[in-house]
């Protein structure tokens, strides 16, 4: 069940951004997919993140059914990022939902 809730997370998230037309066309460098800070927040927006890094490797552990993570923390960045534009609130909304989800005890 979790599997499932995550995946249509995931599938919300991609269509938010999409639909803000946060959605890029072409993937970041070699080197912005290789930063090490958190979120590769010097290299890339937090959007690209979402597009490039974490909904890909969310997406093999769902097929695969391996271990999710647990007490993940990607509204507040969401939040810190994108609160002052209204537009943004189902994303964020979506965000917060698989944060809560995916932090429940097991």
């Amino acid at each position: 069940m979790l599997y499932l809730f995550t995946k249509k997370q995931l599938l919300l998230i991609e269509r938010e951004l999409k639909s803000l037309g946060l959605w890029a066309n072409k993937s970041p460098s070699d080197e912005a997919m290789s930063d090490p800070t958190p979120f590769a927040c010097q290299s890339m927006p937090f959007e690209h993140w979402l597009q490039f890094i974490f909904i890909p490797k969310m997406s093999i552990i769902v097929i695969e059914r391996t271990s999710l993570p647990q007490n993940i923390a990607l509204g507040p960045m969401a939040e810190h990022l994108w609160s002052q534009q209204p537009k943004m609130k189902p994303l964020i909304t979506i965000i917060y939902q698989l944060d809560e989800r995916l932090s429940e005890p097991r």
